[in-house]
């Protein structure tokens, strides 16, 4: 069946490896990062972009109901204040492994930042998945990951989708909202064969995964028994992560990179590393969740 959609070019940036949009649903401002040449930016109700470049690399971050952000960088979880500008370290999980960085997290609807690590190779399973707490007690949840992607906490609350990329499988977890646990992990999506990694992830209000399709310029949507339910085709061969925003939470944004492109890539993709949205999906997101602490 083919559906009808509309990818739109938001913001024409040059970033190395976009990520992590998340859409305030308090400001009506979309926010995200570039990884690589570390940055946080902020696409504003006028249009217009703020950068506040990073000290270090941040993989990700989740807003903070008291203000402010919590981010996952290469020295661990840190507060992340931006008028004024500050960082400020709570704990570094990882502190035996320091070539090792945070990398894709998300808030449950408690109020707790979950972020998988990663190993800066791409054949060592290294990295692990963390659950920072709201009083910044710090627990690991799994381990043997190489980039720990693909985060997403169903609409019920009952099931996080989480895996690793590189690893070619993402995994489907039990989940427990009340006591912050995880159990029964099985395969969710394995990767093997096609054209494509899953990269950054979120699901829509009627339960459905969606997930970039790093390498192979697409999105996809996958019903909860991990069948591809549809392809959503962009002008760029890396996006990286989507997320729904907008003020009814039915504009589908989607990150992108072009740290992977060869120069002659990159000239016939003059977009890449921009910011996209996608219009007509007929489906909607869900609030992203306020870190509680």
């Amino acid at each position: 069946m083919k559906y009808s959609y509309d990818v739109r070019l938001v913001h024409r940036a040059d970033n190395l490896v976009g990520e992590c949009p998340l859409w305030n649903v308090r400001e009506r401002a979309l926010y995200w990062v570039d990884t690589r040449k570390p940055a946080l930016q902020r696409l504003n109700a006028n249009g217009s972009v703020d950068v506040w470049p990073m000290p270090h690399k941040i993989g990700s971050f989740v807003f903070r109901e008291k203000g402010g952000l919590i981010a996952a960088m290469q020295i661990g979880f840190c507060e992340l204040d931006l008028d004024p500008f500050a960082v400020r370290p709570i704990i570094d999980p990882e502190l035996d492994k320091p070539d090792n960085r945070m990398n894709d997290g998300k808030c449950d609807r408690k109020g707790r930042f979950w972020c998988g690590s990663r190993d800066p190779t791409d054949d060592n399973p290294g990295g692990s998945l963390y659950r920072l707490d709201p009083d910044f007690r710090c627990v690991k949840m799994d381990s043997g990951f190489i980039i720990s992607n693909g985060m997403a906490f169903s609409p019920d609350d009952k099931t996080l989708i989480f895996g690793d990329s590189t690893g070619e499988v993402i995994y489907r977890y039990d989940f427990n909202l009340e006591t912050g646990t995880i159990a029964n992990r099985r395969d969710f999506l394995r990767t093997e064969g096609v054209p494509w990694h899953v990269d950054g992830a979120t699901f829509d209000a009627e339960g459905y995964y969606w997930c970039a399709l790093i390498r192979d310029g697409a999105v996809g949507r996958f019903s909860p028994d991990g069948r591809l339910d549809r392809i959503v085709r962009l002008p760029v061969q890396h996006p990286t992560m989507c997320n729904f925003g907008g003020d009814n939470l039915d504009i589908l944004y989607v990150t992108s990179g072009h740290i992977f492109l060869t120069p002659e890539q990159k000239a016939a993709q003059p977009l890449a590393g921009s910011l996209f949205a996608v219009h007509g999906l007929g489906v909607r997101g869900v609030p992203e969740p306020f870190f509680a602490g």
